[in-house]
């Protein structure tokens, strides 16, 4: 790692979060969720499961959500019973806390820099007093210089670590991607893939893979 620092010192690439305005600026309007006020599709895959969500912005919020389809079919009655409650609780829980607020911003890298894009990477902060996992992540976030937006990013850790006792984390990484603006939307979440390797208490695998994917993006008309 400090062969790396040393190099992109050498090569001017090190700079700190006031010389990267295309970057704060593209932070201001970026939202990590898909944002309120517009309706979509949401279909995770993982660990040979799935789940198909409706998420209808035209509806009342705590209402809003409708599991579509489980596993390749339609869920029984059941299965939506226990998703209306599930999704009931969660919305009761709260917000989690934002992913640019956890930006260290302070500690800005450029990696790389064309005329189309340029690549950052920084620390994060922990988004709560608990937050184990955070100092030990990366986050390579990738701006869309003509739109100043954000395309991709990345939350990856630099080595194992173990955020609690008796875990071990080898690889932990999600990469987040979002369309560019258009005239009729702005730029919206497309999938999240995420990928972990460790072990729990050295016999328990926590290895596992899952993407999550948003489609059919609509803005309901006011009425």
């Amino acid at each position: 790692m400090r062969f790396v620092a040393v190099f992109l010192v050498l090569c001017g690439l090190r700079v700190c979060a006031a010389t990267a305005p295309e970057l704060e600026a593209a932070l201001k309007d970026f939202h990590s969720e898909p944002p309120r006020g517009w309706s979509f599709t949401q279909t995770t895959a993982g660990e040979g499961k799935s789940t198909v969500e409706r998420c209808d912005a035209a509806r009342p919020e705590f209402d809003r959500w409708t599991l579509v389809e489980k596993d390749g079919r339609p869920p029984t009655a059941q299965e939506l019973k226990d998703y209306g409650e599930g999704r009931s609780r969660r919305s009761r829980t709260g917000t989690a806390p934002k992913l640019s607020d956890q930006l260290d911003l302070t500690s800005v890298e450029t990696v790389a820099q064309t005329a189309e894009r340029a690549t950052y990477r920084c620390r994060l902060r922990p988004g709560e007093s608990r937050d184990q996992t955070a100092p030990h992540l990366r986050a390579t976030i990738v701006v869309h210089r003509p739109t100043r937006t954000i395309e991709a990013v990345e939350l990856a850790n630099a080595e194992a670590f173990a955020p609690t006792m008796g875990v071990k984390i080898a690889e932990l990484k999600t990469v987040m991607t979002y369309s560019l603006p258009s005239d009729d939307q702005p730029s919206l979440p497309q999938q999240v893939m995420t990928r972990v390797r460790g072990r729990a208490f050295l016999f328990k695998s926590l290895d596992g893979d899952m993407a999550v994917t948003f489609s059919d993006y609509v803005k309901p008309a006011k009425k």
